[in-house]
């Protein structure tokens, strides 16, 4: 079997963006080009390695098998460059992806515990979404992903072998509204009431539910602001533009002006934080960053 390491890195690209056309632009190529790359490995491989879409790529078995030992070519590779350009690096390096929402609460304590306890270990991070994120842990471009689940909490994809999942903590889904106006001065809020109300949401997408929207509210919802930043969208519910639903976690670090509401008169919505590795024994310092993750709430 005759595969170059750029056959390799579109591969392990494709596995991650879930797309050509996303693919080539993460590469910097042209689609054309990733397209005749995908060619010529399953030309070699003998075999389908891509399952074409209507919502994009997915690795076939034998796809996904040939990206277990891409990544390790790969990486490799990488590491000879290190050694022959004289720039490995001392410390130990963890790429770590988190869903949107989980930077602002978890990762500052979580690192803050991590330089205390392992300075020898390097975290970079990226945000994503949960498809994302798993696409990107599958393709070995990070090593741990912080990522939510609801009840019952289902496999988080249907590839395998199975994701191994670390919890994290349970939290509760509540609303977010500003401290002034209609719900002023309330703990609490039916769910009848927030039939009518404003609310402000991440846009949905073929992989992703409209997030923001209470899970449970009757009709369709009237959602007057899209955005996907954390900030954008508190600071749009203490101007009392709208509300949108937080994890209850992010009680310490909402801004000024902005009031939490449990839900009354439905059934409670909790979501469970995990943090996701590929199975198997982990390095030290992958376990290493794990541990941090979960001592930090």
């Amino acid at each position: 079997m005759d595969v170059s390491s750029t056959g390799l890195r579109v591969l392990r690209q494709i596995a991650e963006s879930g797309s050509f056309t996303a693919a080539a632009t993460r590469l910097g190529y042209t689609q054309s080009a990733v397209s005749r790359q995908a060619a010529s490995l399953e030309r070699s491989a003998g075999t389908a390695l891509f399952e074409r879409r209507p919502d994009g790529v997915r690795l076939t078995p034998a796809g996904l098998s040939l990206l277990r030992h891409a990544r390790t070519i790969l990486d490799c590779l990488t590491a000879a460059e290190r050694d022959l350009t004289g720039t490995a690096s001392q410390s130990e390096l963890v790429r770590l992806g988190l869903f949107l929402s989980a930077g602002a609460a978890l990762l500052p304590p979580a690192l803050a515990r991590l330089a205390a306890t392992d300075p020898q270990i390097t975290v970079t991070t990226t945000e994503g979404t949960t498809p994302t994120l798993i696409r990107a842990l599958r393709a070995g471009s990070i090593d741990l992903a912080v990522l939510t689940s609801r009840p019952p909490h289902r496999p988080l994809d249907g590839e395998s072998p199975r994701l191994h999942l670390e919890t994290v903590t349970d939290t509760e889904l509540v609303v977010a509204a500003a401290s002034t106006g209609q719900f002023a001065g309330r703990g609490a809020v039916h769910v009848d009431e927030l039939l009518d109300a404003a609310w402000i949401a991440t846009p949905a997408s073929h992989t992703e539910p409209l997030l923001g929207v209470w899970p449970g509210l009757p009709g369709r919802p009237r959602v007057v602001h899209r955005a996907r930043d954390w900030l954008t969208k508190l600071q749009l519910v203490a101007g009392g533009f709208g509300v949108t639903t937080v994890p209850v976690r992010l009680a310490p670090v909402l801004p000024p002006g902005v009031s939490l509401l449990h839900v009354e008169g439905a059934p409670s919505e909790m979501r469970r934080v995990v943090v996701a590795r590929l199975p198997g024994r982990p390095a030290a310092a992958i376990a290493a960053v794990t541990r941090a993750l979960t001592a930090a709430t």
